[in-house]
Order: structure tokens, then sequence, then C-alpha cells
């Protein structure tokens, strides 16, 4: 069994299904751990989860978008407002709601539940979402900081110009999302120190990458705007 991640996929369906296809990924004997953010940015969210509950073996890290579809979906009645509409909306929440026009089913609104704040596999590999703070372990963070944080990234890139082989937390590898790799000026997962970025604009209009966890090569869809060229994505 080998272990894949795959970053941000932002209702980017025809994304994944090409990453899949180009990396080879066995869905009945493979592991694929994704780094949250499914919902919002391109509309077939719905496309999305309906494919991750045919894989057998996936671990899902709770990204923001997910947790703002949860909040707006697992209530009784959908339109009494616990995240802001506007800027829900705004942030790619529309096509969220495009994709569910009827609501989001049970089935979904469980695989979302079931995500994790963070995970660490096997091989002491950290999985999360957007960071965490090193100098705390990462059992006293907050679900919110673990979604939330950016700080992990931008203090690797720095640290990274004087100690590139320096590790945060004593992981070997941390994988993140929630920072797309398009504000470095690339589409392609980047690496500062033992960070590694899998947010490579998905939901944008940049890519949906998928990454092998023990050689490091990736695979990736074409970008985002040439496949939903009718919709804008999170922009």
């Amino acid at each position: 069994m080998k272990t894949y991640c795959l970053g941000d996929p932002h209702g980017n369906f025809k994304g994944v299904v090409q990453a899949t296809l180009r990396s080879g990924f066995k869905p009945q004997e493979d592991r694929m751990i994704i780094l949250g953010d499914i919902c919002d940015g391109f509309s077939e969210v719905r496309e999305c989860i309906d494919l991750f509950l045919r894989w057998k073996n996936v671990i899902l890290i709770r990204g923001n978008h997910d947790e703002w579809a949860l909040e707006w979906f697992n209530r009784e009645d959908p339109y009494h407002n616990v995240v802001p509409e506007r800027y829900w909306t705004e942030q790619g929440g529309r096509s969220t709601l495009k994709s569910y026009k009827e609501g989001m089913p049970k089935t979904h609104i469980k695989f979302l539940q079931s995500a994790l704040p963070y995970y660490i596999d096997e091989k002491n590999n950290l999985y999360v979402h957007g960071g965490f703070n090193p100098s705390k372990h990462i059992e006293e963070q907050s679900y919110q900081d673990l979604m939330w944080d950016r700080d992990l990234l931008r203090i690797a890139q720095h640290k990274h110009n004087q100690k590139p082989d320096y590790k945060y937390g004593d992981y070997n590898l941390i994988f993140v999302g929630h920072t797309t790799t398009q504000c470095y000026k690339t589409t392609d997962p980047i690496r500062y120190c033992n960070v590694i970025d899998l947010d490579t604009g998905g939901g944008w209009s940049g890519k949906v990458t998928i990454m092998e966890r023990d050689t490091g090569e990736f695979w990736q869809s074409d970008l985002a705007k040439e496949l939903y060229p009718e919709e804008s994505g999170r922009r």
C-alpha cells in the first residue's frame, strides 16, 4: 500500500480525477490523505465527495471551508445563519450551494464530520490543513488554529534560507494546505525545511496536486481555469 496526499480540492472534481489518474493511485489498495477544503471553489463538491466515499482508505483533515459548509448544511433550518452568508458565498460558498441545491446528503455531512484536526502517520509525518505553533505541543492547539494558521509556512520560508534541513516539531515531514502556492508565484508544491505546501491553487486558477509520501513525486491536473472556463472558482 502506498500513501498519497491530496492538496485542497475546492470542488475541482475534474482536477481531482486528472491528478488521480496521472498518479497511478489505486483507490481500493492505496491510502489517500486529503488536506481539507473539499468545499467552496468550483461547483462539483458533491462529485468530489461521492468519489472520495468510493475510495477504501481515506483520511480527511478538516479545512476551514469544510467547517463553514458543515455549519451551513448541518442544521434543521439551512437559512438560519451561523456563517455570515455574504462572507461565505464570496469566499467560494456560492459554488457549494450550487452543488447542493436540495441540501447536503447525510452521508456527505458524516464524511465531513469525520475529518481530523491533524494526523500523524506511522513514519512521524504530520498532516494539518493550516499549520501549528511549533513552540506548543500539537495536542495543546485549538481546532481553529490548526485550520487557519499561515505562520508556520511563512517562518519556515525564512528559516529555509538559513538552515534548509531544519525540522519543525521534530516531525519527519509536515504536509499543509490552506495557503495557495500561487501566493509564492508558482502552481507547484513548495517545500521550506520540512514543511510541504500542497495547495497549488486548485480552487483558484491553479492546479490540483497529489504527492506520493515516500518519494515526493507529484502529479497535477491541468489549470483549473482551463477545466472550468465558465466558473471563476474562489476569485
